[in-house]
């Protein structure tokens, strides 16, 4: 049994029958996924990169081109498009979603290489391996037509790449046995690996820069402890240069098609013709911190009626600002439509707001959204209502519902609770510093950037569990033998945790 545990292919079929449980039981759908579908449709049957506006395909650059391109490559292979492709579109990415576990699971090796262990450690690979095979929050969602699958694969093997760029330039281990035939070498070829993985990776989600930033941060600090100036120099360049490298034909595409000198998406992205709310988005984040207000007001927006009864307490600071909003929502329920009047006032109340309240703006308010979307039971994709509380009423209407959230919310806990334990067990190894560093420092980043968006949602965070997943898996790792000339006086101190350093 334990040879068969043990195995990668057994961790990876249990992989596959839960995503295969995901797509077959609970595929998804978003409001993201028909952008996606149509603006590969369009790029497939009309040769170009755009959105319908009033029937006809407009030239767009509100979403960046990897996962389209992906979409349009699965249509033109299968012969259906749009809902009708959605089960083969999902099958490919339970396939990418697999690679990934591989991925992790080379990622927490490499950790340990950098922490000079003695011999390949095959129980951590194993160990991150089941890990992010039965992972359900990564699994969920290849069941839904988005972005995620792909940022998570190109993350894992960016990470991968810098930290093996770290054993080999900044840590001791040079043990031939852990060398994989399948990743480079060289500094150079890590470095250029990384930065086609964050390229790639950008053509899927545009916030993937942030890898590359923290990278280049962490190598800058520990290189020139060094004092390795021009190395580093070179590490950064080919990085920097790989990364640009993938995003040059959509650079060039937005020039010669709308005229505009841009490599990633918009922020908020809009068809042409219609109104940036910026007014609107600036009074969202005086007071928006929970996922489940996204659907209650702004993905209403210039699309439903937008109901002030339906605003939390914390959205409205007296009854003459309730009364404001209420009025300009009034205006805006008659055409469903929002007008740079509108939106104006939306901007005024954000100034008032944040004059009034600015710690709540800048400092509370994102802290709070950090809390949520990295403590949440991430149920957004099933069918699920996420009602716990009155614990009894709850359990008598709906046991099944309530048990299942309540699971999911530990199990998150669990996952980020492994990580941060698995990062402090690895730090006092001054070799494995860089790595820890690297992780933590993303993770770190990643959510602060997310604290700045108006709509907090979970699975933002998803592409911080390739760290997590390998930090975790650290915890695993076997004791190791100090190699020593002589015997120590305490048999006690022959056996130290992996981590232990040895300078």
């Amino acid at each position: 049994m334990k040879r068969i545990l043990s195995s990668p292919v057994t961790a990876l079929a249990f992989g596959l029958a839960l995503r295969l449980f995901f797509v077959l039981k609970h595929p998804a759908n978003s409001g993201d996924t028909v952008i996606y579908e149509q603006i590969a449709a369009n790029w497939l049957k009309h040769h170009v990169y755009a959105m319908n506006v009033s029937g006809q395909p407009v030239p767009a650059d509100l979403r960046m081109p990897g996962y389209p391109a992906f979409l349009a490559f699965i249509y033109a292979l299968s012969g259906k498009v749009g809902e009708a492709a959605r089960l083969p579109v999902m099958l490919a990415q339970i396939f990418v979603d697999l690679l990934t576990c591989v991925a992790i699971a080379s990622l927490a090796e490499a950790m340990n290489i950098a922490a000079d262990l003695p011999s390949r450690n095959k129980r951590v690979f194993t160990v991150a391996l089941w890990l992010a095979a039965l992972c359900p929050f990564t699994a969920n969602y290849t069941a839904v037509a988005l972005t995620e699958v792909f940022a998570i694969f190109f993350t894992a093997l960016a990470l991968l790449f810098f930290v093996r760029l770290s054993v080999e330039t900044m840590g001791p281990a040079q043990n031939p046995a852990v060398n994989s035939r399948y990743i480079p070498r060289t500094p150079a070829a890590l470095a250029i690996s990384a930065g086609l993985c964050v390229g790639l990776g950008t053509l899927f989600r545009p916030e993937t820069p942030l890898l590359l930033v923290t990278a280049i941060f962490v190598y800058v600090v520990f290189f020139l402890k060094k004092e390795k100036l021009r190395h580093t120099a070179t590490i950064v360049l080919l990085m920097c240069s790989a990364a640009i490298l993938p995003l040059v034909p959509w650079a060039i595409r937005n020039y010669l098609t709308l005229h505009e000198i841009e490599m990633l998406a918009p922020r908020n992205s809009m068809l042409p013709g219609e109104l940036d709310p910026v007014g609107f988005v600036s009074w969202e984040k005086t007071w928006l911190y929970r996922f489940r207000d996204c659907y209650l007001v702004p993905w209403k927006l210039n699309d439903e009626p937008i109901n002030i009864d339906d605003l939390p307490s914390n959205a409205l600071d007296s009854a003459e600002e309730r009364e404001r909003v209420g009025a300009i929502l009034d205006q805006y329920n008659e055409d469903l439509t929002l007008t740079p009047q509108e939106d104006s006032a939306f901007a005024q109340l954000a100034r008032e707001r944040t004059a009034r309240h600015p710690l709540r703006t800048y400092l509370w308010l994102p802290l709070r959204r950090s809390v949520r979307i990295w403590f949440t039971p991430r149920i957004e994709l099933l069918p699920i209502s996420g009602n716990v509380f009155p614990l009894a009423l709850m359990a008598e209407e709906d046991p099944v519902d309530q048990r299942v959230t309540i699971v999911l919310f530990f199990l998150n806990i669990v996952f980020v609770g492994l990580g941060i334990f698995g990062a402090i067990r690895l730090w006092p190894n001054r070799a494995a510093r860089p790595v820890v560093a690297l992780l933590a420092l993303y993770i770190l980043l990643r959510t602060i950037f997310l604290s700045t968006l108006e709509t907090p949602e979970p699975r933002y965070v998803l592409v911080c569990f390739p760290a997590l997943i390998a930090l975790a898996a650290q915890l695993f790792a076997p004791r190791k033998k100090i190699a020593s000339d002589s015997a120590p006086k305490n048999p006690a101190a022959t056996y130290l945790p992996a981590v232990q350093d040895e300078s």
